[in-house]
């Protein structure tokens, strides 16, 4: 087996445990070697170990997701939903090859406009969400539209749109509802909006949705997991599922609710530890 590995953190780098995980794994014959970029992934490489925490996992996945490499998560972070697997745990299932491979969904953002192909440099994939955030002191007037179909136009600080995956992350924050992550939907999520009657919505991961703004401050900020770009208000922002998924690698003893339970305590309750 032919595995890279990815790292952001240094200190994960000089991590002891990362080392007896790579030698193992090399006392095994397995060729193991260090990706940072897309150039460095080597031909019939099998997967990529991602070191690190969930944000290292989300680099990991912009650098390899699109070209069809499986992402296994190795938590040397704090809560690890999508980078959940001590390096014990993961050192025993390679050796063994007990492991499974699950698809999540990604999306692909584009932006319409003047000068917008200036900022392309950080897009098109996000595996959590794609945001709209005001950049200064006004709210924002958001305007958007499901397959041509116009909303209500959101006054909001901005509007998200999550994956299944990315329901955990800043979506949870802002008031959207947990979604298993092989159910075939994203969320739509306004991040704090300026009245009452507009919540969270759950539409189909079919959708094409495009989203433009008007502000007394100009400009605003578009982020796509761990990254920003600032855009104009006579641009759009078009948001629909991307042609790939995300396959990240899962092992026998992780699972969705055992990470909503120790990660977030989900359904902590007195009478649950009786």
């Amino acid at each position: 087996m032919k595995i890279g590995y990815f790292i952001l953190n240094e200190d994960v780098r000089k991590d002891a445990r990362k080392d007896a995980l790579i030698k193992d794994l090399e006392a095994a014959t397995f060729e193991v070697y260090e990706i940072r970029s897309k150039a460095d992934v080597r031909p019939e490489t099998d997967l990529v170990l991602s070191m690190g925490g969930d944000g290292t996992f989300l680099s990991a996945a912009h650098v390899v997701a699109d070209i069809g490499l499986p992402i296994l998560g190795v938590n040397f972070g704090r809560i690890g939903f999508l980078c959940e697997n001590r390096p014990e745990a993961v050192r025993e299932a390679l050796l063994q090859g007990d492991f499974s491979i699950e698809y999540r969904t990604v999306l692909n953002a584009t932006l319409k406009g003047p000068e917008a192909r200036k900022s392309i440099g950080l897009l098109p994939y996000s595996v959590n969400e794609v945001a709209l955030h005001r950049s200064g002191s006004s709210v924002l007037g958001i305007h958007v539209s499901i397959d041509g179909e116009p909303l209500p136009t959101y006054w909001a600080d901005g509007l998200l749109i999550a994956t299944p995956s990315g329901s955990t992350a800043y979506s949870l924050s802002v008031g959207g509802p947990i979604c298993m992550p092989d159910t075939k939907v994203l969320v739509m999520a306004p991040i704090s909006p300026h009245n009452l009657n507009v919540r969270p919505i759950v539409i189909p991961e079919s959708a094409k949705i495009d989203i433009s703004f008007e502000s007394r401050d100009g400009g605003a900020t578009m982020s796509m997991d761990n990254r920003t770009v600032e855009i104009q208000p006579d641009w759009t922002i078009h948001v629909e599922m991307a042609q790939f998924s995300l396959k990240r690698v899962r092992l026998p003893q992780s699972g969705f609710v055992k990470a909503l339970t120790s990660r977030l305590f989900w359904g902590e309750d007195v009478r649950n530890n009786e």
